[in-house]
């Protein structure tokens, strides 16, 4: 069986990426922070599935040690998903630039860092697939999450240039743009009930959009025509409205 690396493992959507890719066939690396913490899901997912699961500790802000965590990978992945996302606190980020880059390079530079040498290894192999979780916070900045959305909106712009430049490898390179989801980092926000979806439902959209070979999903798949609505606004409206 093929393995499935999953990046930012300990997250709500990538622990159910993880289910969904075992029920299917693959082993599985979950990379994170303290992994130890992942103990209870990696038995759970081994009883549930005949894969193996290894959980390694990776920090996607330690840039320098990315090249080794990859090179010590028993077996390299056929596919990864990068599952990393720090939303971070818009009024804090405005007055502390250390927040504002923190949220900056844990949804953006650590990524590219990573998935530059992924890609690398997936390119002189022409085999792989890369799965990249930005959000329909990129798709136009908002006074409410500006900062958050335009680190996802830098990693939208980098994995469409990624899937450009590895079509001949024959490597897929997925776009995946949840809109709500009710996940840990989403916890008490007022969040509508028929926009939000659940994590198992994204980890099924990725699962079949990346077997489909598609290059962008949006889940739930009405944020696609909510959010060309909210990009066709003219600009000059648009700095008016509260949203």
């Amino acid at each position: 069986m093929s393995y499935l690396l999953i990046v930012g493992a300990k997250s709500d959507i990538a622990k159910a990426v993880a289910r969904e890719y075992a029920r299917n066939g693959y082993n599985i690396y979950l990379a994170g922070r303290a992994v130890e913490e992942m103990e209870a899901f990696v038995t759970d997912l081994k009883v549930r599935s005949d894969c193996k699961v290894q959980a390694l500790e990776l920090d996607i802000l330690d840039y320098a040690s990315h090249q080794a965590f990859y090179d010590g990978l028993e077996e390299k992945p056929l596919g990864v998903v990068v599952a990393v996302g720090y939303l971070g606190e818009q009024n804090k980020a405005q007055n502390s630039f250390e927040e504002a880059k923190k949220i900056m390079d844990t949804n953006y530079t650590g990524v590219v860092s990573l998935l530059n040498i992924v890609a690398n290894d997936f390119e002189a192999r022409r085999s792989g697939f890369i799965v990249g979780i930005s959000s329909v916070a990129g798709d136009r900045g908002r006074k409410s999450n500006y900062i958050y959305g335009s680190a996802k909106s830098a990693l939208t712009a980098y994995l469409s240039g990624l899937r450009n430049r590895l079509y001949e490898a024959q490597v897929d390179v997925l776009t995946v743009k949840p809109g709500f989801v009710a996940t840990a980092m989403t916890a008490g926000m007022d969040l509508p009930e028929k926009l939000t979806t659940q994590p198992d439902e994204v980890a099924e959209d990725i699962y079949k959009a990346q077997q489909g070979k598609k290059s962008i999903v949006y889940t739930k798949g009405l944020w696609r025509w909510i959010m060309f609505i909210i990009t066709s606004i003219p600009e000059w409206q648009f700095k008016k409205m509260s949203i």
